[in-house]
């Protein structure tokens, strides 16, 4: 079994492992496309920290992944197919945009499954940006109250 999932992988963190461990545990092979920065730009307000390059190499080194793709286009039905994906795992707020519609009606047809996992609040790429931009604002201002 083939288990295919997306994602922009910014950050790596544990939620991200927690992941990709669980698609290990559905199948034989665990396939992971990256989204490119033009991606990130369609469904993310901030286009990722981490060069997509780098993203890529840093999924590449987990020993739970076995196939890592780039992709340039909201187009996940030639990705399923062309890894011959038998499960697409997608996070909690994949949504009903036509994209996402799209690959789960393709895969329903041909008997393939999406499953849908929910998110640790806790970890989060967004946030983790957040909690440093905030640490970094203050250590500023500690630095500018000293001087």
């Amino acid at each position: 079994m083939i288990v295919y999932t997306v994602g922009t992988f910014d950050l790596l963190h544990v939620g991200h492992l927690a992941l990709l461990e669980y698609c290990a545990t559905l199948g034989d092979t665990v396939a992971v496309g990256v989204a490119s920065d033009e991606v990130v730009k369609l469904y993310k307000p901030n286009i990722p920290v981490i060069p997509l390059e780098q993203r890529i190499e840093m999924l590449q080194a987990l020993r739970c992944v076995n196939i890592v793709l780039p992709y340039y286009e909201l187009d996940y039905i030639s990705v399923c197919q062309a890894v011959k994906a038998d499960i697409f795992v997608i996070g909690e707020d994949w949504g009903r945009k036509p994209h996402n519609v799209g690959v789960e009606n393709h895969l329903n047809d041909q008997g393939k499954k999406t499953i849908q996992i929910k998110y640790n609040p806790r970890t989060s790429s967004t946030q983790i940006k957040k909690d440093v931009f905030t640490q970094f604002q203050s250590s500023k201002l500690i630095e500018q109250i000293v001087v």
